[in-house]
């Protein structure tokens, strides 16, 4: 799953290990990463939580996805930091786990993500196959009758 991810390898995340339910990805925060405070932008934050989530959740096997998270920002990180962040499962449950990530720089905590998961099942959801579904056909339906604004 990883290799294809061309949004989290693209900003220079690496996947430094991984296991069942547990994941680490490493990311330095180069000068575009930074908002006009001068610190890590919190989305680029939040990405890295959540690339370290998605490979943890999908260590099972099945195609999982994010059904939900949460992060709190406890410190800045800035231009150069080399964050790390530890994924580790908490609960799974049918189609359903929890995980929650610490992202470091070093020792010190820069902030704390929750990710809620849930398998999609083979039938229906979410695409791994870059496809896309037929399109819905919206038009109006004509009752014998009667006169809608199209058929004018």
């Amino acid at each position: 799953m990883f290799s294809a991810d061309e949004a989290s390898r693209g900003l220079g995340i690496e996947l430094v290990e991984h296991g069942a339910g547990r994941a680490v990805v490493r990311m330095t925060v180069t000068p575009a990463m930074v908002n006009g405070h001068r610190i890590a932008h919190g989305g680029f934050l939040f990405l890295l939580a959540d690339t370290a989530f998605a490979c943890a959740c999908n260590s099972h096997g099945p195609v999982t996805v994010a059904a939900g998270a949460d992060i709190v920002f406890v410190t800045p990180a800035r231009e150069g930091d080399v964050l790390v962040a530890f994924a580790e499962e908490r609960a799974r449950y049918g189609r359903s786990g929890i995980y929650d990530v610490s992202v470091r720089r070093g020792d010190e905590v820069i902030a704390e993500f929750r990710g809620r998961s849930r398998s999609v099942r083979d039938d229906g959801g979410a695409r791994d196959d870059g496809g896309s579904r037929p399109a819905r056909d919206d038009t109006a339906r004509e009752t014998p009758g009667t006169t809608t604004k199209e058929s004018r």
